[in-house]
């Protein structure tokens, strides 16, 4: 009897030690700290954060404050900002969209039926639609051989086709593409997404257009597959048929829609407008190891918003990622006496219009990339139901450490990764800096839409998420994780 007794107690005080440990652990990372930066940053005040504007502007000090508060120092010559130029775009509106049946014309709602691309022109334009399937006019595929789009607004699918998505010979940029419709003479682009695809984009904001002349005095816009119906309900075929055809036959297959389209927008372009990373330090304590460092980034700016109407919030993307970079350098601040190696904490702008901000401080340094031993970034990681560790094909020792460290947490991470960096991890494998990409699985449903709110995230997993990172962090800047050569 006594013998059962004192095994009962033992049980009990094992299990009370673990759910201590566990509870303690799970308190580490503050999830009313991640919500309420995450409340910000997705606020209407900040309208999207959009890199160069006044939000974004707002973002990058709200963060640089956070920085100072936790007693990182600044990194860029004495300053939180490392500032450098793009071009920015200010869609102020209006921004409408009619179609014409019989004397009347038919409104569409922005940010339902449609949105305006992040680099559209400026215009207030009136003409039949024309269908130009991918437009395209290469000399193996020209959706424009055999049609007239002249003083016409043309309308093609916003991907690419199936057939190319492992080939590089065309120039698959939504402006490029633009501007080819524009050269046949077309004074407006429709994009809409493809319909037989599995699933079917929304129309979302964005600005990532690619490379390419920025036509000041062409609307540029993106509707839903119903609106694109709408426009073809004097034709024969309906989109779907239409993706069909083409894709079956590998063939161009434009035709007249037979229906007049109105399009209003009003939009101010910079091709010279300020923006800058965020960025900050803690140094760390040994006297050799203090001289390589581990990164730990996200990127700070969204899509903006439009009109004045709506806004995307960009709360899972990526405020959420932006707010576990902050609470991580908030953790790390309190055990700073314990780290061997320096950490850099880096909000990055423009990851979308294409990666511009990773790219730009990893060509401009503050430190020598060769010491650089580690990056982790954070994207998209506070919606889903599992935790997603990418980049694992290419630096594994460094991915086998964060699986470890799961297994002994969070237990949420997957087995699947990949080879090649991603997002703003990308700029540092291409350097040649191993790179892990902090993301979770079925994280996009709401992805550049303006239902991404704080609302829909899963708050325990985004702890669990940030909980797994900052424990990574610490082991790499604790433990003797060697800089490994990454495969490509």
């Amino acid at each position: 009897m006594i013998n059962k007794l004192f095994s009962f107690f033992l049980a009990i005080i094992i299990l009370l030690c673990i759910l201590v440990t566990d509870f303690s652990s799970a308190q580490e990372v503050k999830i009313d700290y991640l919500m309420k930066n995450v409340k910000f940053l997705s606020s209407k005040e900040l309208w999207g954060r959009l890199a160069g504007s006044d939000g974004y502007y707002k973002a990058a000090n709200y963060s640089k404050n956070e920085f100072e508060k936790f007693g990182l120092k600044p990194i860029f010559n004495g300053s939180y900002f490392q500032k450098f130029y793009i071009e920015f775009n200010d869609i102020t509106g209006p921004c409408e969209l009619y179609i014409k049946r019989g004397n009347t014309m038919y409104p569409f709602e922005l940010g339902k039926d449609f949105v305006c691309r992040g680099f559209t022109g400026s215009g207030e334009i009136e003409a039949e639609v024309v269908f130009c399937g991918y437009g395209f006019s290469e000399p193996d595929f020209d959706d424009y051989s055999n049609i007239d789009v002249r003083g016409k607004i043309v309308m093609i699918f916003k991907q690419i086709p199936s057939w190319k998505l492992n080939e590089n010979s065309w120039n698959s940029s939504l402006r490029y593409r633009a501007n080819v419709a524009y050269q046949k003479g077309a004074i407006g682009t429709i994009l809409v997404s493809k319909p037989l695809d599995p699933q079917v984009q929304k129309p979302i904001g964005s600005v990532m257009d690619g490379e390419g002349t920025m036509l000041l005095n062409y609307p540029h816009i993106h509707i839903d597959t119903l609106v694109a119906n709408e426009i073809l309900v004097n034709c024969i075929y309906d989109l779907a048929t239409l993706q069909r055809i083409i894709d079956s036959t590998k063939k161009p297959f434009s035709i007249n829609t037979n229906t007049i389209a109105k399009i209003s927008v009003k939009a101010n372009y910079d091709p010279h407008r300020e923006t800058m990373n965020v960025g900050g330090i803690i140094e760390g304590n040994d006297s050799i190891l203090k001289k390589t460092y581990v990164v730990i980034g996200a990127h700070l700016d969204h899509v903006g918003g439009q009109a004045g109407k709506i806004y995307f919030p960009g709360a899972n993307d990526n405020a959420s990622g932006s707010s576990a970079v902050l609470e991580i350098a908030r953790l790390l601040s309190q055990k700073k006496d314990k780290l061997k190696r320096s950490v850099i904490f880096m909000l990055f702008s423009n990851e979308e219009s294409g990666l511009q901000g990773s790219q730009y401080f990893v060509d401009n340094c503050p430190v020598p990339l060769n010491d650089i031993v580690a990056m982790i970034n954070l994207d998209c990681i506070a919606y889903g139901d599992s935790i997603k560790v990418g980049n694992g094909k290419s630096c594994p020792v460094l991915w086998e450490t964060v699986r470890k460290i799961d297994k002994q947490t969070t237990q949420l991470m997957t087995e699947d990764t990949w080879f090649g960096g991603g997002a703003d991890a990308q700029a540092f494998h291409n350097a040649g800096i191993p790179s892990i990409y902090f993301v979770t699985t079925n994280s996009y449903q709401h992805l550049h839409l303006t239902t991404d709110t704080p609302e829909t995230l899963n708050e325990k997993l985004f702890s669990a998420v940030v909980n797994l990172a900052y424990k990574t962090a610490f082991n790499l800047l604790t433990e003797n994780y060697q800089r490994e050569k990454i495969i490509k």
